[in-house]
């Protein structure tokens, strides 16, 4: 009665409407067929075990088996699962399903987790951002890329001096300033004490500058702890918060979204740890799947890659963006439709300078946030003339002018090009 790993390859068969699909890249252990490890896959997501011989067993059951439907010569392979395999509204429990033991299985050499659509009631029952980019852009008012930074060094400053860079920064044409992933309540740098500090300094930049600025503090922190810090910066006239998704996890990411449905407060999402998966192309999980999956759980800013930088990305983060800026369908094979889910802001971060602006902004579109630690806080001459570089690539992108042709009469921009280059 039981059903044995290559029960599970079905390749006539046509998926549902209904169906979650996730497509994966397979290589074999040496001696493994690709049909018996592939349907190890499929059975170990599913319904399936090692022993085909098992007693409770039976037909409606086996009519709950995920069915992979279709392999290649490159080792892509697609498996569909019945929705009724997942419950709604439960990320933890559907990684755990496509993508929980089945990294470990002996039948398997490599395994990345590709791709992954989700059905339209599966979809249906996840909050999504609550104010995406259209929300994003009304609360700044601006049509030209959004400009960050983040405060540097990463730890080691009080709270005072920490809000002292953000001034700074402010008032060279920053838009967002933001903690940095490891940056919580530490003991030379109390979170309420910070809160406090920067939002004051954050009124005056705003009142001397005439422009919308935001301060992004990282409540990452057990669950309870997360809901009292974002109540008390929203207290303080915060609009923003920020969350390490990754090691906080889809249950505390979802309960946070759902608990700040009521109130005004942005959700930025850093994606720290994420190269421990995503980083292989033969192993893990891909960062368009994360990505998709934080859109769904409701983040308003996920951070995507830079295609240029220190950190790793390319082609994948340009596929990234135009998945979470989509208003229906995404890329891929089984396209996901995203009607009902707000767009996600895609952010820029990672070894940026004034000089990787022009591209960027080629490469990736108007719809991001450019967002520089170093490259604003290395400057020669500062923080504030930092932020003024930055701010002033963007301005020479905006108004159609060769970056180096602009900074003949900016010297903010003119010194970090000669720091750094142009790109």
């Amino acid at each position: 009665m039981g059903m044995r790993y290559e029960d599970f390859v079905d390749l006539s068969y046509e998926p549902k409407e209904s169906d979650l699909i996730t497509e994966f890249y397979v290589e074999p252990q040496r001696g493994e067929k690709l049909k018996h490890s592939v349907g190890a896959v499929a059975a170990e997501s599913s319904i399936g075990t090692w022993d085909p011989t098992l007693s409770t067993m039976r037909e409606g059951i086996k009519d709950l088996g995920a069915k992979v439907f279709d392999l290649n010569e490159d080792s892509l392979v697609h498996i569909a699962y019945p929705e009724e395999l997942f419950e709604p509204g439960n990320i933890s429990q559907i990684l755990s399903s496509v993508a929980g033991n089945i990294f470990g299985m002996k039948e398997i050499k490599n395994l990345r987790l590709l791709d992954i659509k989700f059905p339209e009631t599966l979809k249906k029952s996840f909050l999504g951002p609550k104010f995406g980019i259209e929300g994003i852009k009304k609360l700044f008012n601006v049509e030209r890329p959004l400009v960050g930074t983040i405060i540097k060094p990463k730890l080691g400053l009080n709270h005072e001096e920490h809000a002292k860079v953000a001034y700074d920064t402010w008032l060279g044409g920053i838009d967002i300033v933001k903690d940095d992933e490891n940056l919580t309540n530490m003991s030379f740098n109390k979170f309420n004490e910070r809160i406090d500090e920067t939002l004051k300094r954050r009124d005056r930049a705003e009142e001397k500058t005439g422009e919308k600025k935001i301060y992004m503090p990282n409540i990452t922190a057990p669950l309870e702890e997360m809901k009292d810090r974002a109540r008390y910066v929203e207290e303080r006239g915060g609009e923003y918060v920020m969350i390490d998704i990754v090691t906080c996890g889809g249950s505390a990411l979802q309960e946070i979204r759902k608990y700040l449905e009521g109130e005004n407060l942005v959700i930025h999402a850093h994606r720290a740890m994420h190269a421990a998966f995503t980083r292989s192309k033969k192993h893990g999980i891909s960062m368009l799947v994360l990505a998709k999956i934080a859109r769904l759980a409701g983040v308003d800013q996920l951070h995507t890659g830079t295609v240029i930088g220190k950190m790793e990305g390319g082609e994948e983060t340009i596929t990234i963006n135009r998945e979470l800026r989509e208003e229906r369908v995404g890329d891929g094979r089984y396209p996901q439709d995203w009607k009902g889910i707000k767009t996600v802001l895609p952010v820029a971060s990672g070894g940026l300078h004034p000089g990787h602006v022009p591209r960027l902004i080629e490469i990736l579109g108007k719809d991001i946030i450019i967002q520089a630690g170093g490259g604003v806080h290395g400057h020669p001459d500062g923080s504030l003339a930092g932020a003024r570089a930055l701010r002033e690539s963007v301005d020479a992108c905006m108004e159609g002018i060769e970056l180096k042709k602009y900074a003949k009469t900016h010297e903010e921009l003119k010194k970090a090009i000669e720091k750094w280059g142009v790109v």
